[in-house]
């Protein structure tokens, strides 16, 4: 197994916690988009903690979206993923060049600048459960944290990184979120607080060689650790022509039937992966057949 999430508990049941490696999904995304190095970094963190948190979700249909608008010059980013940890994603920008932070470090807080951070949940029900909440930071893992704290009232502790190499592909990427139960202890919280205080970054574990089951041992060592399963997780889109053609159904006949008389092909993309489905004219004549209005 190569990405994968490591979920489990500790305290007794008073901490739910998962943490990840996320390499190869974050690597396939910016091969897919082209992305900048702090393009790939907002999107590989946002993706991260959406495969983590995908997986969640209790049922096997549920969805989640992550959503970033801010107005910085990234523009804003989305990011999806299921109960298995399939994410996807894309960003709006995926050019961006910024000089480095005052830390030295690729500035994906001034890509991102101020704005929202939304979290929708579709699980089956007639509305999506839907949270929102001010960017803190536009770095992302804050942000998520505070979200976790107002929207959700779940103290939480959230840690996310992608590591660059010098040609611009992913050396490292994975991350963290460690969640307080509401009958957690003091003593626990305060042994927490100070092991959290210890760690470096999320993505100089990883380059030292550590695992998602060890960078949980860092962050709650003393705390009787339990791993309780170990998932998979992946770069995932269910796009394909059918669900295209479907789209291009949806917008009546009166626009396919301009296209059609223009007697060229149309490409349609997929902002997610990036896949360019392309129809010609007999194909657009057969999808006019289909639509209702």
């Amino acid at each position: 197994m190569s990405d994968y999430i490591v979920r489990a508990t500790a305290g007794g049941a008073q901490i739910r916690a998962f943490a990840a490696t996320t390499r190869e999904l974050v690597e396939e995304a910016r091969k897919r988009h082209n992305t900048s190095p702090v393009a790939t970094a907002a999107l590989g963190r946002l993706m991260t903690a959406g495969a983590m948190m995908g997986s969640m979700l209790k049922g096997g249909q549920d969805m989640l979206t992550l959503q970033i608008s801010g107005d910085g010059p990234i523009g804003g980013l989305t990011v999806t993923a299921d109960a298995a940890a399939n994410v996807k994603g894309y960003v709006l920008h995926p050019d961006v060049m910024l000089p480095p932070s005052a830390a030295g470090k690729l500035d994906v807080g001034g890509a991102v600048g101020n704005g929202m951070l939304s979290v929708i949940k579709d699980m089956g029900l007639k509305e999506p459960y839907a949270g929102q909440t001010v960017l803190q930071t536009g770095e992302i893992a804050e942000d998520l944290t505070y979200y976790f704290a107002t929207s959700e009232q779940v103290p939480s502790s959230v840690g996310l990184g992608v590591l660059m190499n010098h040609d611009n592909t992913v050396r490292q990427a994975g991350g963290f979120i460690i969640q307080l139960m509401p009958f957690a202890e003091e003593p626990l919280l305060a042994r927490l607080e100070e092991n959290l205080l210890k760690i470096t970054s999320v993505t100089s574990m990883l380059n030292a060689g550590d695992s998602p089951e060890q960078i949980l041992e860092h962050i709650l060592d003393g705390l009787d650790l339990e791993v309780t399963d170990k998932i998979p997780t992946r770069f995932y889109c269910n796009c394909d022509k059918r669900r295209v053609e479907k789209a291009i159904v949806s917008i009546g006949k009166k626009e396919i039937s301009e296209m059609i008389a223009e007697g060229k092909p149309i490409t349609v993309n997929c902002h997610f992966c990036n896949t360019d489905y392309t129809f010609d004219t007999a194909e657009l004549k057969e999808i006019l057949k289909k639509a209702v209005r």
